[in-house]
């Protein structure tokens, strides 16, 4: 028996993000009844699996009785094949490839091309139709693939990078001539614009093709020769489009894809010499960094950001790269850089005038930087809930009131937040019922993301002595996660 050999399970059944909750905590009431459930399996299978008693496995499932023994949990996890990592075991034996599996050349690290490509408006269109060809007509297994492809980071993600703050290589100009207008490219803007207000109000991939097909186009159009200022304006609406798709990737759980796309808008804000959208970019792939708990590359990405865009004279931008700074000092522990940073943000944003920056910064406001040091100051008091949870819950409850329907997806975030502040404060009666609002608000969005914040609230109400509001709390949590 091999990695090869079919188990009980479908593979989509163990990618379930409550099953790997309930795996990782050994809550194994929790793991029996989502195989149940997702898994199609009997009480008596799972106990034919598993080498226990059909009892054992009613017992457990009702809660009267916890698996405490390794040797069981090993019995499991053979007898499910579950693999050892989502357990905290040891690889498993039948885990290893078959010996002509292994001598297959490893699939090439992702679609991106390696750094050979020049920083070269040429070069950017190639590597859009790439993409997005390769994505229009990627596969369930292809997807799955994508799914579990690791984000690239360290000095393979900065490096490449610097050719943001150089001008844009010389090129042969295209030999077909474009016959793109002014009507033609602001109804282009206007659907990348539409994209981006939808994404941001639901968060998920939903309708990531639809921006995909759409971003196809463009290159498309780009791979002609159109009029200067026409072809410069179509390079702004490539990178409004590759940003969409970015976050609708990393949303979805693509962190490889999203990095590709990330990097695509930078080239083409680049290219089309938008200064304050590729500083945007950067900031998109720092917040991805941090959420992969990297923050020194996230600082590093800030940095460059803030180096290219040093002259745009953007007070909403300056504000929110502050607050990616200060982002990143949090989750280092550097509290005193973190209030700096987050004091240069508050300075910034004062400076703001409605109206007069780009559209895709609007959302920068005192609820959104209410938010974000509200969320910021929840990472600290996971550490030091006495110092900082109260101050966390004060900034989050502004960003409550604040906000507009719009952001439904922050809106979302604002609750879990909330939830896990009062957890982190003793506050159980506040912590069911913040726990009871973000699920209800968590439903109106199909945001992968905020499905995972949620998840970080599960462990606050596992534990036998929990009152019946915090079960309740739990079973609530589950049955979101599990829809």
């Amino acid at each position: 028996m091999d990695a090869s050999t079919p188990g009980p399970l479908a593979a989509e059944i163990l990618d379930r993000d409550d099953l790997r909750r309930a795996l990782a905590e050994h809550d194994f009431a929790a793991v029996f009844t989502l195989i149940k459930k997702w898994g199609g399996l009997s009480q008596n299978r799972i106990a034919a699996a598993c080498q226990l008693t059909p009892g054992k496995v009613s017992t457990i499932i009702a809660g009267q009785q916890q698996i405490t023994s390794f040797e069981v949990i090993r019995r499991i996890a053979d007898g499910l094949r579950i693999p050892g990592h989502l357990l905290g075991l040891a690889p498993r034996s039948w885990e290893q490839q078959p010996e002509h599996d292994q001598q297959q050349p490893p699939e090439p690290p992702g679609d991106w091309p390696t750094e050979e490509a020049p920083w070269r408006t040429d070069a950017t269109v190639h590597l859009a139709a790439h993409l997005t060809r390769s994505d229009l007509v990627m596969d369930r297994r292809a997807a799955a693939r994508a799914l579990t492809s690791a984000a690239i980071t360290g000095a393979a993600l900065l490096d490449p990078l610097e050719g943001w703050l150089q001008p844009p290589a010389s090129h042969a100009a295209p030999r077909r001539r474009g016959k793109l207008g002014v009507r033609d490219i602001e109804e282009l803007e206007a659907t990348a614009q539409a994209f981006r207000r939808w994404d941001h109000k639901y968060g998920g991939g939903l309708r990531r093709k639809a921006v995909l097909g759409q971003l196809s186009e463009v290159a498309a159009h780009l791979d002609e020769h159109q009029q200067e200022p026409v072809e410069r304006r179509l390079y702004g609406v490539m990178a409004q489009l590759a940003g969409t798709t970015a976050t609708m990737a990393w949303d979805s759980g693509l962190q490889r894809r999203a990095q590709d796309y990330y990097r695509l808008a930078l080239r083409a804000a680049h290219a089309g010499a938008d200064t304050l959208f590729g500083a945007n970019v950067l900031a998109g792939m720092a917040r991805q960094m941090l959420y992969r708990d990297r923050p020194q590359d996230a600082l590093e990405l800030v940095r460059l950001a803030q180096d290219g865009a040093r002259h745009a004279g953007s007070p909403r931008v300056r504000a929110m790269l502050h607050t990616r700074e200060a982002w990143a000092y949090a989750a280092m522990g550097r509290a005193a850089a973190f209030r700096r940073a987050t004091e240069q943000a508050r300075e910034a944003l004062v400076d703001a005038t409605p109206g007069d920056e780009p559209y895709w910064i609007a959302y920068f406001d005192e609820a959104e930087l209410a938010g974000v040091t509200g969320g910021r100051l929840l990472d600290l008091a996971r550490q030091d809930p006495a110092a900082h949870a109260e101050a966390a819950a004060g900034e989050i409850r502004k960003a409550v009131q604040q906000r507009g329907s719009e952001a439904a997806r922050s809106h979302a975030l604002d609750w879990i937040g909330l939830a896990e502040c009062a957890f982190l404060s003793g506050d159980m009666a506040g912590a069911v019922e913040h726990t009871g609002r973000a699920v209800e608000v968590a439903r109106a969005t199909p945001s992968g993301r905020v499905r995972a914040q949620m998840g970080q609230l599960y462990p606050y109400t596992v534990g036998r002595e929990v009152s019946r509001g915090v079960a309740q709390a739990r079973d609530s949590i589950r049955d979101l996660l599990s829809s």
